[in-house]
């Protein structure tokens, strides 16, 4: 934890009005962005795919891109949507 804090306040001055926005970006710039995109766009991926395979592909997609692998549960949790044939043609 020590040397959290430490990479947190590298450069920082405790006592400066920013020290805030200063700490909140060094914490940020730890933070694997390239990985977390590629994990997101995996879990947008799989939901995409199960939402297709519901019949609400756009639900799945929007779902997994919000909430990630818990989206899929949302989707599966909810009824499959069914298709409804075309009415008949009235006979004379």
């Amino acid at each position: 934890m020590d040397e959290l804090l430490a990479r947190a306040m590298q450069g920082v001055d405790p006592d400066a009005p920013d020290a805030f926005w200063q700490i909140f970006a060094n914490l940020m710039a730890m933070v694997p962005w390239v990985a977390l995109m590629w994990w997101n766009l995996a879990f947008v991926a799989v939901g995409a795919l199960l939402g297709w395979w519901r019949g609400r592909l756009w639900e799945g997609v929007a779902w997994a891109w919000v909430l990630g692998p818990i989206g899929w549960l949302v989707l599966l949790a909810r009824t499959r949507r069914h298709a409804t044939p075309p009415p008949l043609p009235h006979r004379r």
